[in-house]
């Protein structure tokens, strides 16, 4: 799925092992009324949103998709104890003063959602409307659980094909993608490694943070009451990361976001298909005054 339009480019961000790149995709042009910034989720890049990009440089705006920090083309950290939401913030944060922009709208899948979230209730933040795909201020340990199930292995795969069984079957609950759409989310899932082989194209290490500490809920209702930006929450309609009532609640409190739940889909709508897109375009171009 290559878009004329496409370009890449990559910053340097600090952590205490020194300096890293985190590459990403722009789309768009740079002088557009509005930016987006996409982000990913826990394992996965930047060019899960070609599709939504494309979309909304048609609309007019500037998209830009990074990778974050041990995903994709970006670096992988020096110190592994150091991936975490303070780096991936602050490398947002560089993100946004490259992008010379004093505001962001935020489309934040699974773990993308959550730093949009934290970046939402802080004072001062440059994040003027936030989309969450499929994840909220609450998490119950049993989705923990199963995401660090599948999480620190390094599989080698022979072959392109055995690469994509494997996507299909982890990412099963994206919903029903067409044979391209799967092809394109592996393609970019891999780095080569030997003719023909290949490995996930993130750092393994990124799963000590969930086994090397005691899986528990995920209560950030403090910083969700805090959000002030309009929020739309699209739910997987068979979700375990994002529960119906933890949606319901998104609804009736703080921000009280907009809530759309998504047919056919676990954790998390791939935001591939057409209507899943024009449901996000819709809401970004939708005036703000309509979205209360």
């Amino acid at each position: 799925m290559n878009n004329p339009a496409m370009r890449q480019d990559s910053l340097l961000g600090l952590s205490a092992g020194g300096y890293h790149r985190m590459t990403y995709t722009e789309w768009g042009e740079a002088g557009a009324e509005r930016t987006v910034v996409c982000v990913h989720g826990l394992t996965r890049n930047g060019r899960d949103f070609d599709a939504l990009a494309t979309a909304l440089a048609a609309a007019g705006r500037r998209v830009v998709c990074p990778d974050v920090v041990g995903r994709g083309l970006s670096d992988r950290l020096a110190d592994a104890a150091a991936y975490g939401y303070p780096q991936y913030l602050a490398d947002m944060t560089a993100l946004i003063a490259r992008l010379d922009v004093a505001e962001v709208d935020f489309v934040g899948t699974s773990m993308g959602g959550l730093m949009g979230l934290m970046m939402a209730a802080l004072p001062g933040t440059p994040i003027r409307r936030l989309v969450m795909n499929d994840v909220g201020p609450f998490i119950p340990a049993t989705a923990m659980e199963r995401i660090g199930a599948y999480l620190g292995g390094d599989p080698v795969f022979p072959d392109l094909a055995a690469a994509e069984a494997y996507v299909r079957q982890v990412h099963a609950p994206f919903g029903n993608l067409t044979d391209d759409q799967w092809r394109h989310l592996t393609e970019h899932s891999l780095r080569p490694v030997e003719p023909g082989a290949y490995r996930l194209a993130y750092d393994p290490r990124i799963a000590l943070q969930f086994k090397e500490t005691p899986v528990e809920d995920v209560d950030l209702w403090a910083q969700w009451d805090a959000v002030v930006c309009p929020v739309l929450v699209l739910r997987g309609a068979n979700s375990d990361l994002l529960l119906a009532e933890t949606a319901q609640e998104m609804n009736q409190r703080g921000p009280r976001a907009q809530v759309v739940e998504i047919e056919g889909c676990g954790h998390a709508p791939a935001l591939m298909a057409a209507d899943q897109i024009e449901v996000v375009v819709n809401w970004l171009l939708t005036d703000y005054t309509k979205l209360r």
